[in-house]
């Protein structure tokens, strides 16, 4: 099996060397847990191996993400649409080529098809951050959306990270229509210990590797990216929704349902 590296080599280390090639992964986290940090590590490790990289971006505008992965080191502007094309779903400028003017899921395909149809062919990765923008304002779509996308991506050869959104306290988990389609979910946490944030990342979920269990407390360090700090005690049980927070979110989308 061909996996693709992380950009973390210690994370590649936990799931058996990297992610499976032809994998829909879901990147899935609060706000600022490092969910973005971490698809700029697969996209800056997919150009130092010289694979084609496409990255679209919902949230932050194509100059905001050329400058987050400067400050990591990683020169994006020498690559761009020689090896690199990143997609501007938010600013919606209309005389640019790779910036969307509309957000849905079939305009989205398209333009990542005709990116990945510039850059030709090899081995291509995919970044959509996040894929949540697309059904935000129609939540029970968002397992249609994602089947969809990995459907239609999956014939270009892409081996993708989707991220999403994850509001712990609210019935609104965007993350979970993703993650019932895909192939693996590295979900993201934070939390404030003794009056500092802390953030962790733990792997649920990654099919034909034997990946590792734990949790796992991050840092982002500049000039670096992430590192893994070391393994914490709590089980995956205490990094999971409570109970009542799963009953909330079944009830709220049973009710959309009906």
């Amino acid at each position: 099996m061909i996996r693709l590296s992380t950009g973390i080599p210690e994370f590649d280390k936990l799931i058996e060397g990297g992610i499976p090639q032809g994998f829909f992964v879901a990147v899935t986290g609060e706000p600022g847990t490092g969910k973005t940090i971490f698809s700029l590590h697969f996209i800056a490790e997919g150009l130092r191996e010289g694979d084609n990289c496409i990255y679209v971006t919902t949230e932050e505008s194509r100059d905001s993400i050329v400058r987050q992965a400067k400050q990591f080191n990683w020169d994006f502007e020498e690559y761009m649409e020689k090896k690199l094309i990143i997609i501007d779903a938010l600013m919606k400028e209309k005389e640019d080529e790779w910036s969307l003017t509309e957000l849905n899921a079939e305009e989205l395909v398209n333009k990542v098809i005709e990116a990945k149809q510039k850059l030709g062919t090899g081995r291509a990765r995919l970044v959509i951050d996040s894929v949540s923008a697309l059904f935000l304002d129609k939540p029970a779509m968002a397992r249609k959306i994602s089947y969809y996308l990995k459907r239609v991506l999956n014939k270009w050869k892409f081996t993708i990270y989707a991220t999403s959104q994850y509001a712990i306290t609210t019935s609104q988990a965007f993350g979970f229509g993703v993650e019932h389609v895909a192939d693996g979910i590295i979900r993201f946490r934070r939390a404030i210990k003794d009056g500092m944030l802390h953030r962790y990342v733990l792997i649920e979920k990654m099919r034909q590797t034997n990946h590792d269990k734990y949790v796992w407390e991050i840092d982002i360090k500049p000039g670096k990216g992430i590192v893994l700090l070391g393994k914490i005690n709590e089980r995956r049980e205490d990094y999971a929704l409570p109970p009542k927070v799963m009953q909330k979110i079944k009830e709220a989308n049973e009710d959309k349902i009906t």
